[in-house]
This record gives structure tokens, sequence and C-alpha cells, in this order.
């Protein structure tokens, strides 16, 4: 049986960060990066848009990219984690130039800077409006030639008490490894409008969450507000970048009249929330909700953005864009402390699958790549330095049959999609949980771990009983000082109500605790 030192689990910003910076600190060890595409092509990192976003002007700070941070995550934000986000950005985004990273510079040979949502400056770095394309393509060129590439799907982590000590992979193949690193994406394939590749399904959750550790914060589900409405485009819809907000476009609705100024006093530029959840008003309201660019030269600044609307029979310099919310990102995940560590011994977590407490309720613009590549590194630090001990004995892990089943996946994104999407209500809530019970069975069968994870989430969204940030209850619109702090779900227990603080190594303060 082949034994790795470590095995990473996903090659998108945040695993292969962790690969380089691992590599830099102890290039002796034997890794092992598991993938279902080649690096640079893997997970959503190639389909980000708008950029990094990082405290580099001269009129910019980490303080005052902390305190927007902050205001968007609308009071679930760890003030440590995101001091160290901001405090340690700068310099991995120098890295990425070292590396070689094309990102787009002023005449004068500086970075360009660009603006998104809720930000008080100018600090979105990019690369046109393919940014993360251009940070994969380059951190990909840049991994250690030491490191082994394994393409498959891992289909459980195998544990021996309670540590983990390797991995299952496509259903049958043992690894074993002394640590394991998830950094395997989100969860928008869960939902039946999305911006997410194909893979974004959750596993990562349902992975950690079997062996034995706590997941945080599922409820948090972010809405892009600027999707293309079209009724087909594969499996996602193609994304607008909120950078074309910045820039000056603006939401209009079939009158060709701005509409946003009706819902927030910052307008396009509003935290994504409440845009998102202001063009869901606005349509429920019988309008149409759509994207004007005609002043900006849309061809020129944003390429990609010109190629998926012409695609889509869309001209940008002709005609507003028919705009919706889709699931864009999740800032739930598995919890980890500042080093990316989870509460099960050998098994760490970092990227969108994570929760470290940078993002809070609501992520602020163009910050998770930032934090894939932040915490990647410190991940990588810190497991530098763990032991690193060869396992003996590796248990039996019973073969996964996988079938998958299409059908049953479709109907668990209408179901995710109908209860637990902008707007949800006990009633909603409830009617998706037994629509989902229905499809136990089959989903199971299948070897989808989408059961797992969409039966958690929309108990997590259940159990908080008010609105905040990207979690908005019809019946519960208000945000209560009494929720003010995490949802946590442990394996075995109830679901209950974390206190805003750094996790500890091997104790959780509970503040409250509902059973379900």
């Amino acid at each position: 049986m082949s034994h790795y030192d470590a095995l990473v689990i996903g090659a998108g910003v945040a695993g292969m960060s962790v690969v380089r910076s691992l590599y830099q600190q102890a290039p002796q060890l034997r890794v092992g990066l598991v993938t279902l595409l080649a690096p640079g092509q893997a997970g959503a990192t190639p389909w980000a848009q708008g950029g990094v976003a990082v405290a580099w002007g001269q009129d910019d700070s980490p303080q005052l990219h902390t305190q927007d941070t902050l205001a968007a995550g609308a009071g679930l934000c760890r003030s440590e984690a995101v001091e160290v986000l901001t405090q340690e950005g700068p310099r991995r985004i120098q890295e990425l130039l070292d590396i070689g990273t094309a990102f787009d510079r002023r005449p004068d040979g500086q970075l360009e800077l660009t603006r998104e949502a809720a930000h008080q400056r100018r600090r979105v770095v990019h690369a046109g409006d393919a940014s993360g394309r251009e940070l994969a393509r380059a951190l990909a060129q840049s991994l250690p030639s030491g490191l082994e590439l394994i393409y498959g799907q891992v289909t459980r982590l195998i544990t021996r008490g309670s540590r983990v000590v390797g991995v299952q992979l496509d259903g049958q193949r043992t690894l074993a490894a002394s640590h394991v690193v998830l950094a395997s994406g989100g969860v928008g394939q869960l939902f039946a409008a999305t911006t997410n590749p194909v893979g974004a399904d959750g596993t990562g959750l349902a992975l950690a969450f079997e062996a034995g550790a706590n997941l945080r914060d599922l409820e948090f589900v972010q809405f892009h507000p600027t999707a293309l409405a079209v009724s087909t485009h594969g499996d996602n819809l193609p994304l607008l970048t909120e950078a074309l907000r910045g820039e000056g476009a603006r939401l209009v609705d079939e009158t060709g009249q701005p509409f946003m100024g009706q819902y927030h006093p910052d307008a396009e530029l509003a935290p994504r929330d409440v845009v998102a959840f202001a063009l869901w008003q606005h349509r429920q309201a019988g309008h149409q909700t759509l994207l004007d660019a005609r002043d900006l030269p849309v061809a020129q600044r944003f390429a990609q953005v010109h190629q998926l609307c012409l695609a889509a029979g869309f001209d940008p310099a002709t005609q507003p864009l028919p705009v919706t919310p889709a699931v864009h990102y999740h800032m739930g995940g598995v919890e980890v402390d500042l080093w990316g560590r989870t509460q099960v011994s050998g098994l760490w977590a970092c990227g969108e699958v994570s929760s470290t407490g940078v993002h809070g309720a609501n992520r602020l613009a163009s910050n998770s790549l930032l934090e894939g590549l932040v915490y990647g590194h410190r991940l990588g630090e810190a497991l530098a330095n763990a032991p690193f001990k060869a396992v003996c004995r590796v248990p039996e892990a019973a073969p996964v049959a996988l079938r998958p089943d299409p059908l049953a996946m479709a109907r668990v994104r209408e179901i995710l999609w109908s209860g637990m999407g902008l707007a949800r209500s006990s009633q909603g809530l409830e009617k998706a949980a037994i629509s989902l019970d229905r499809l136990r069975t089959r989903l199971q069968e299948s070897g989808s771990s989408a059961y797992t994870v969409a039966n958690l989430m929309l108990r997590s969204a259940a159990f908080r009983q008010e609105s905040r940030g990207a979690h908005r209850r019809l019946d519960y619109p208000q945000t209560s000082p009494a929720w003010a702090g995490h949802t946590l779900v442990v394996p075995g227990q109830a679901i209950a109500m974390q206190a805003l603080q750094p996790m500890a190594e091997s104790q959780h303060q509970e503040l409250l605790a509902r059973s379900l």
C-alpha cells in the first residue's frame, strides 16, 4: 500500500498553496495532490473573474481591509482570522508576482486596482476578468517537481481510532497518509442555479463530518447578484463579475430605470447579500432585472464576460443584460483553527471547504482567493512542523459503488433552490427536508454524499431563527443579538450555537443548544 506523508485533496488555489508552502519548509516529504483535473484547470479557481482583494494601494491599509471585511460579515467574523488575512495578504501577492503572475498594470508599472462592492478603496488586483485562470496557471507552473499527482475521487477518509490515516479513492483503492488536507471547494452544484463548476458538490464536508470533524455556519450561502439569466449553459450560469458594477455598470429594470437606490444608499456597491436580496425582491414584484454596461468598454476590459455574453446571444455594447442571483460561495465549512487544523487528528482543511471565521455571514467580494493563498500558506507551514509517522496498519474500507443518479441529483438541486434559496421560512425548509428524505435511499445507493450535506445545511438554516448576512428568513426578518454566534454541527450531537471565539484545541464553549 502506498504511504504518503501528506495527501492534499483539491488542486485549486488553496490546495496548490498548501503544497507550495509545505515543500518550501520540508522538501523531503512525500506529498500527493489528489484531483479530478490537472492543476491549473481544477476547482473553482480558474472560474474566478474579479481578482484578489488586498491592501496594496498607498491610500489603503490592512486595517481598512479588516474594517470592510468585518462590516460585510454581519457580526460573525472572527477578528483574529480577518487580521491574519489582511496582514499577510500583501506578502502572498508579492509571492505571486515573484513567480510571474501577470496581473494588470498601469502605464507607470504599478498594479492596477479596481473596486468592488462594500470596499472603501480600490484594492482588487486582477488579470482582466480572467484573474482566477491566470492565478491558477502561475501556481500550477510553480508546483514542485517532486509532487505526485493522483487523479481520482476521494470517497472516504479512513480513520483508526480518532485519527485519519488515509483515504479511499474511487470507491476502491486505499492510500495511507500521516496527514490529509481537504481543499475540495464548495457546494454550488447542490443548487439549481449556480456559478460553480461541476465537482463543487460539498463532498469534502461529508468526508470531514463522517470522520468526526465539526462543521460550522452551513446556512450561510452567498448568492452572486449578477449571473447571466440564460436557460441553459452546461451545469452553471455564466458569471458577470462584480467589477462591472465597480466600474460603473448599473442595475436597471424593464423600464431602463436604476432601482438599487430603493434598497440601499450604496446602490450597486452595497454588500453582495443586500444586492442579491434586492434583485430577488424586485423580481418578486414582477420586474425584470438587467445589468446595463453599455457605457463600459466591456470587450476590452472584460474580455471573458464579453465572450460569455456573445455566446449566449447578448451584446453588452448594445443592450442591457438579463441577470439573476445564483449560488456562488459557501461561507460555512469544516471548523478549523488559524492554521487549518480540525478537531480530528491528522485532518486539516483550507479554502472554501473550511470555516476559518474570515467570511462571517457574508463574504466580502474577492476575499476568497486571498483566503486560499493566506491560509493555504499557513497550513503548509504548520504541517511541515507536524509529526510524520508511517501508518503501520490502515483499516480495510468497504468498497463504495459509484452509480451516478442524475435525476436524483437534479431533484436535490431543485429542493435546495426552493427551500434554501434567497428567502427562507420554516415552512419552506420543512417541506424541503421532507422532499430530501424521500431521496435518501437513492442518493446513498448512488455513492453520493449529497444527502448528508443537503440535510445538514437545511437543519442549520432551520436552526438559525433570524436574518443575518446571506441567511434571510421571511418568518424571522430581523437580526437578533441572541444569535450572534456560529452554528455548530458536531457529529452525534444536536446543532448548537458556538461563541465568537477562536477554536480551542480540545473543547468548545456552547452558548445555546437546541435539538431540531
